[in-house]
C-alpha cells in the first residue's frame, strides 16, 4: 500500500505529524479523524515519491534474487531465514520490498505460494504453481531451482531475439536519417532550379517540388512523427495490439517460423520444469499453454488438451493437431513409454531453440541485404532526380 505523511491537530489542541500506509488518503483520513485527530494536511511520502523516479526492475535481477533465495534453500537455510536475508540485501527497491512482504506472511503462518502471491512481485505465472506444487511435495528448493532456471531460459530467448532485431533496427534507422539529411541539407541547394528550367524531367520535379513541400513544412512533420511515435507507444502497451501484432508477423515467411519454434521451444520448456516439479500433466498442459504467445499456435494446444483429457496420449494429441515436427513426436512418444517424459520435452525444447536459431540467422541473411537495396535505391531516386534536374537547366542554356 502506498504510504503518506500527514499533520494532525490532537484532541487537546496539539500539532503533531506522522507516516502510515493507507490504501487510499480518504482511508487514512478517515482512521485519523475516527482517533479524534482534525486532519491538516496529508501528502505522499517522500520515499514514495522518490520511487516514481527510481528505475524499473530489471527481469534479470528477479531472476538473481531467485536464485540466491534458491542456493539457500538447496544449502540448508530455513526459509524464513532465506527470505529475510533476502529482504535486508542489496538488491532493488521494489524487490526488497517484496521480500519483506514474503517474510511478514510466512511469520503469520502463510505458505510461501500465498506470500508470493500477495506481494505484488510481477513474476511469470509458472512460478506461483512451481512452488506451490514444491511446497505440497517438500521439494519446494528444487522446484523453486526450476523455476529460476526456466526464468533464465525465458530471459535468453527474450536476450537473443533483441539481439537478433537490433542489427537491422539501427541499419534502417541510419537509412532513415540518410535521407532526411538529403532533404533537408542537399534538395534545398537544387530548389531553384525548378524555377530556372521551364519544363523539367517528371522524377526531378517530384523529387525538388517533395524536397521544397518538406522543408517548408519541417515542424509540422516533426510533430506528426512524434505524435505517431507516442500513439504507437502507447498501443504497444495495450495487449490485444501486441497480440495482433505477433499474429501478423507468425505469418510472414521466415519471420513467421521463427516465432513459432521459439514459442513452442519455451513451451516445451514451461512443461518439462513443471513435470519435473511434480505438477499433473493437465495441469501443466494449461499452464504451459498460456505462456504461448501466438493466438494460433494456443488455439492448436489448447485443442490437444481436449484430446488428452478425452483420453488421448500427449503424443498422439499433438500429433493429431500437427502441433510439432515428426521429431517432436517420437521424443514425446519415447519419454511416455520410458516414463521420462520431462526429460524427452527438455530436449524437444533444446531442438526447438536450435532450429529457431538457425531461423533467425535466415532471417538476418534476408533482412540485412534487404533494408541495403531499398535505402540504396530510394537515395539513388533522389540522386538521379536531382541530376536529371541539372542536366536539364545545362541543355536549355545550350
Amino acid at each position: 500500500m502506498p504510504e503518506y505523511e500527514y499533520e494532525v491537530v490532537d484532541a487537546e489542541g496539539r500539532l503533531s505529524k506522522g507516516r502510515a500506509e493507507a490504501a487510499s488518503v480518504t482511508d487514512l483520513v478517515r482512521g485519523l479523524s475516527a482517533e479524534g485527530h482534525s486532519v491538516v494536511e496529508v501528502s505522499e511520502s517522500r520515499e514514495a515519491r522518490r520511487a516514481l523516479l527510481r528505475r524499473r526492475l530489471r527481469p534479470r535481477e528477479r531472476v538473481v534474487a531467485f536464485h540466491e533465495l534458491a542456493t539457500l534453500l538447496e544449502s540448508g537455510v530455513s526459509l524464513s531465514d532465506a527470505v529475510h536475508a533476502q529482504a535486508s540485501g542489496s538488491h532493488h527497491p521494489e524487490l526488497a520490498a517484496a521480500f519483506q512482504s514474503i517474510s511478514r506472511a510466512l511469520l503469520r503462518g502463510q505458505s510461501l505460494g500465498e506470500a508470493l502471491r500477495g506481494a505484488g512481485l510481477e513474476l511469470p505465472h509458472y512460478v506461483h504453481h512451481l512452488v506451490e506444487a514444491g511446497e505440497l511435495s517438500g521439494r519446494l528448493a528444487e522446484a523453486l531451482r526450476q523455476a529460476v532456471e526456466q526464468m533464465q531460459y525465458d530471459e535468453r530467448m527474450a536476450s537473443e531475439m533483441r539481439s537478433a532485431l537490433l542489427y537491422p533496427a539501427i541499419l534502417i534507422a541510419s537509412g532513415f536519417a540518410a535521407v532526411l539529411l538529403v532533404f533537408v541539407f542537399v534538395i534545398p541547394q537544387f530548389s531553384n532550379l525548378l524555377d530556372e528550367a521551364e519544363a523539367l524531367p517528371l522524377l526531378a520535379e517530384v523529387v525538388l517540388r517533395v524536397g521544397v513541400w518538406f522543408n517548408a513544412n519541417v515542424w509540422l512533420l516533426a510533430g506528426a512523427l512524434a505524435a505517431a511515435v507516442a500513439v504507437a507507444a502507447a498501443l504497444s502497451r495495450q495487449p490485444a495490439v501486441r497480440q495482433r501484432t505477433r499474429d501478423a508477423l507468425a505469418t510472414l515467411p521466415v519471420l513467421g517460423d521463427w516465432l513459432g519454434e521459439v514459442d513452442t521451444a519455451k513451451w516445451a520448456s514451461v512443461m518439462s520444469a513443471m513435470l519435473t516439479s511434480r505438477v499433473s500433466l493437465m495441469d501443466a498442459l494449461r499452464l504451459a499453454s498460456r505462456g504461448v504467445r501466438l493466438s494460433r499456435r494456443r488455439e492448436t494446444l489448447e485443442q490437444a488438451i481436449g484430446d488428452v483429457r478425452g483420453g488421448a496420449s500427449l503424443s498422439a494429441a499433438l500429433e493429431k493437431r500437427r502441433a510439432l515436427s515428426p521429431t517432436g513426436y517420437n521424443l514425446l512418444r519415447v519419454g511416455e513409454q520410458s516414463g521420462q517424459l520431462a526429460q524427452m520435452l527438455r530436449a524437444l525444447a533444446t531442438l526447438y531453440e536450435e532450429n529457431g536459431t538457425r531461423r533467425m540467422k535466415r532471417f538476418l541473411t534476408l533482412i540485412e541485404p534487404l533494408a541495403v537495396l531499398l535505402i540504396g535505391a530510394f537515395l539513388g531516386v533522389i540522386m538521379i532526380g536531382i541530376i536529371l534536374a541539372i542536366t536539364s537547366v545545362n541543355d536549355i542554356a545550350i
